[in-house]
């Protein structure tokens, strides 16, 4: 089933134009990464599906199944994330409030649902610790948890490892590989083009003025297309930055 179909898509803010001609699908369990400079609109596309912003033009059609069974989100790090003061499992369990409404106590679907997903990201063992005391990598599995309590069906994660160590970092690819292997399709905005390639199965390439949208086959092919035609274009600036040039 396809989740989100994007077409023609222009997205702005403040008056600023962040992005055009921006055409994607994704459709049940896939895993999309959404690369590109800074500045070209990767963050606020995510921000355009939650419906947080409006698109300026084009086509943002988002299935009924996803708006009625809501986006899980993870949005960059921030001081108020790493200060706010609650237990592992109140963090996560606050991603039930949509399911649950606002009250003292949760159903023990909520429970259960919080339960399964600490356990998935193997963060079980820190239900009780207060969220401000965990380390970097461990309060984003926290948070990715808590999005995946929003949603079984999508989650948008937007530079989920930036800041992280190595083996933090890792750590947080693989419990997004468990939470896609179950199901849930991904849309994950990185700067790591080498990440997005080896994880995900489709690539949206955003630059300004336009997009490029396709397999990682597909996506390579395009990128080493670009490479041999800019070649073409400027032969000597190439030359020179591989030691080629005149002594």
């Amino acid at each position: 089933m396809i989740l989100i179909k994007a077409i023609d898509l222009t997205l702005a803010y403040d008056g600023h134009v962040a992005a055009e001609h921006v055409g994607f699908t994704c459709s049940s369990g896939d895993y999309l990464s959404v690369v590109g400079e800074n500045g070209t609109g990767k963050s606020t596309l995510l921000k355009a599906i939650t419906g947080e912003i409006k698109p300026a033009a084009g086509l943002l059609d988002i299935a009924p199944e996803v708006r009625k069974a809501g986006i899980g989100y993870l949005p960059q790090q921030s001081k108020i994330q790493r200060d706010f003061p609650a237990s592992v499992k109140e963090v996560v369990l606050s991603g039930c409030v949509r399911r649950d409404g606002p009250g003292l106590f949760w159903k023990k679907s909520s429970q259960k649902r919080a339960a399964d997903a600490m356990e998935m990201l193997g963060i079980a063992d820190l239900s009780a610790r207060t969220f401000g005391e965990l380390s970097g990598g461990q309060r984003q599995r926290v948070l990715l948890a808590r999005a995946a309590c929003v949603s079984e069906t999508l989650l948008l994660l937007d530079e989920p490892v930036t800041g992280l160590d190595p083996d933090a970092a890792h750590g947080m690819y693989e419990a997004i590989r468990r939470i896609n292997r179950a199901g849930c399709a991904i849309i994950m905005v990185t700067h790591d083009v080498q990440c997005a390639l080896r994880e995900a199965n489709s690539v949206l390439s955003m630059c300004r003025g336009h997009s490029f949208y396709g397999t990682v086959a597909q996506y390579e092919k395009h990128e080493r297309i670009d490479e041999a035609e800019d070649e073409a274009r400027h032969p000597h600036e190439h030359r020179d930055a591989r030691g080629g040039g005149e002594a």
